[in-house]
C-alpha cells in the first residue's frame, strides 16, 4: 500500500535476519519513507485500522487480519542523555540514514520487493560467520542505548553468535552504564538470554555484566566446591544447571539464583571437604531480593520462591510420600521441583549422581501414574466434603482439621477413600 502511494517501504531488522537465517519470525516490522501522517492517510484511504504507538518516534502501528505491524518513518536519532531514549528524533527520507542507526549488523538490514536486500554494514557476512558486531563505533552505539548491552548477550545465547573483539570491549567498558535501564527492559533480555542454546558460554564469559543486573551473582564467583558432589566451583555449576534446565524463565531463573547462599554458609571439615549447610534458606533471601530488583512477575516470583529454598530436599521414590508432596504443593510445582532437582544434579559430579537422577525418573513415572490413575491426594479428592462433616455436628475450624485427617489416613492407605468408611471412622474416632 505504501509503495502503491509512491512511498518507499522495506521489511527492516529481526525479520530480515532472521528470513535470511531460515528462522520463524515472531513479528515483521516495516520503516518507511512516508511520514506518519502520510502513513496514516494511507491507511484510512486503504480502510486500515491504525494505532498511533508511538508517534513520537514516528511508529504507527497498522492493525490487519494478518496481524499487528509497526510501521516507522526513515530517521535518525538525537543525542541520548539518559543512555536509553534519544532526546529527539529527526525524519529522514533514505533508508541508509536510518539503518546506520540501528544496534548491530545482523539487525540493520532491510528487504523489498522493488529493491531487494539492502545490506550496508555487512549483516549478511556477520549472520554467515556467527558474529555479533556493533553497527558504526560499538562505544557510541552503547552510550546511546544501554539496553543494547543485554541485547548483545541475549543474541549470542540464542543465536549461538561469537560477540566481536571491539563491541566486547565495548560492553564492558559500558557495563555500569545498566543502572540507566528499566528493570523491566532487562529482564525481558535476561529472559530471552536464559533461554538460549548458547546460554553456558554466554554465562561464563560475560558474569560480571550479568552481575551489574543481579548484583547477588558476586557472592558465588570463584567459590570453589571441594566435596565429593561437585566438580565445578559454585559458578561454573550455576551455569551448567541453568543450561541443562527446560527451557521455562521460571526455572531457568531458579538454576541462577539458587546456591547464591553458598557463599555465606560454606564451611571446611578438618580433612577439607566444603559443606554448604542451610545454604538453600540463605539462597532465598537474596533470591527474593533480586526477583524484587528485576520486577518479575507474580507468577515468576512465585514459582522461583517456592523452589530456591526446597531445591535441595528430599522427594523420594514411595507413592505415599509422593502423594504426601503432591497434598502439600500441587502437581505443577511437584513437576517444577523434579526438573529443578534433575538439573541441580546434571550439573554436580556424574560419577555421584547416576543412582539420583535414576530415583527421579522414577518419582516422575510415579507421579504420571498417580495422576493417570486419579489417585486422591487433595481435599477435593475426598469422597466426603465439609457438608458431610457438618451433618456429623463439625463446625467452624474443626471441619478443615478433621478433612485434613482423613486426607493423611486416604494418602497412607489405612482408610478407603470411600464415602461411608470415612464417615464411620470419624465416629469412632
Amino acid at each position: 500500500m505504501l509503495e502503491n502511494s509512491g512511498y518507499e517501504a522495506y521489511a527492516v531488522g529481526g525479520c530480515v535476519r532472521d528470513f535470511l537465517m531460515g528462522r520463524a519470525c515472531d513479528d515483521i516490522d516495516i520503516t518507511t519513507s512516508a511520514t506518519p501522517q502520510q502513513t496514516e492517510s494511507v491507511f484510512s484511504h486503504n480502510d486500515v485500522r491504525f494505532i498511533e504507538t508511538g508517534l513520537k518516534h514516528g511508529t504507527i502501528t497498522a492493525v490487519t487480519p494478518g496481524g499487528n505491524f509497526e510501521v516507522t518513518t526513515y530517521r535518525t536519532d538525537g543525542d541520548y542523555k539518559d543512555n536509553r531514549h534519544p532526546d529527539a528524533v529527526e525524519f529522514v527520507t533514505d533508508i541508509e540514514s536510518d539503518l546506520s542507526r540501528r544496534d548491530f549488523t545482523v539487525n540493520a538490514m532491510a528487504y523489498s520487493d522493488k529493491r531487494g536486500l539492502v545490506d550496508l554494514f555487512g549483516g549478511q557476512d556477520d549472520l554467515n560467520a556467527k558474529i555479533i558486531r556493533a553497527v558504526g563505533d560499538p562505544d557510541k552505539r552503547f552510550k546511546e542505548d544501554a539496553l543494547r548491552i543485554m541485547r548483545a548477550l541475549r543474541f549470542s545465547s540464542v543465536l549461538s553468535f561469537e560477540i566481536e573483539p571491539e563491541t566486547e570491549k565495548a560492553l564492558f567498558d559500558n557495563q555500569e552504564l545498566l543502572k540507566n535501564v528499566s528493570s523491566e527492559r532487562v529482564f525481558s533480555e535476561l529472559s530471552k538470554l536464559l533461554l538460549g542454546d548458547n546460554v553456558f558460554n554466554v554465562l561464563m564469559k560475560y558474569r560480571e555484566i550479568l552481575a551489574q543486573v543481579i548484583p547477588e551473582l558476586r557472592f558465588i564467583f570463584n567459590i570453589p566446591q571441594n566435596t565429593k558432589w561437585h566438580i565445578y566451583d559454585v559458578w561454573e555449576h550455576t551455569c551448567k544447571s541453568v543450561a541443562v534446565a527446560p527451557r521455562d524463565v521460571a526455572l531457568r531463573l531458579t538454576m541462577l539464583l539458587h546456591d547464591i547462599g553458598k557463599a555465606f554458609s560454606k564451611t571446611t571439615d578438618e580433612n577439607g571437604t566444603d559443606h554448604f549447610k542451610g545454604h538453600q534458606k540463605i539462597s532465598a533471601v537474596y533470591a527474593q531480593k533480586a526477583l524484587e530488583r528485576l520486577k518479575v512477575s507474580n507468577e515468576i516470583n512465585d514459582r522461583v520462591m517456592f523452589l530456591v529454598p526446597i531445591h535441595d530436599m528430599h522427594i523420594g521414590t514411595d507413592r505415599k510420600k509422593i502423594k504426601k508432596w503432591l497434598s502439600k504443593a500441587g502437581e505443577s510445582r511437584l513437576r517444577d521441583l523434579i526438573e529443578v532437582k534433575r538439573a541441580d544434579k546434571l550439573a554436580q559430579n556424574p560419577i555421584m549422581t547416576c543412582e539420583e537422577l535414576s530415583n527421579l525418573d522414577i518419582t516422575q513415572s510415579e507421579l504420571d501414574r498417580i495422576i493417570e490413575e486419579g489417585e486422591p491426594y487433595s481435599l477435593k479428592d475426598l469422597a466426603v466434603n465439609g457438608y458431610d462433616l457438618i451433618e456429623l455436628g463439625y463446625s467452624g475450624a474443626e471441619i478443615g482439621e478433621k478433612l485434613h485427617i482423613l486426607l493423611e489416613k486416604v494418602i497412607d492407605g489405612s482408610i478407603k477413600n470411600e464415602k461411608q468408611a470415612l464417615l464411620n471412622y470419624l465416629k469412632n474416632h
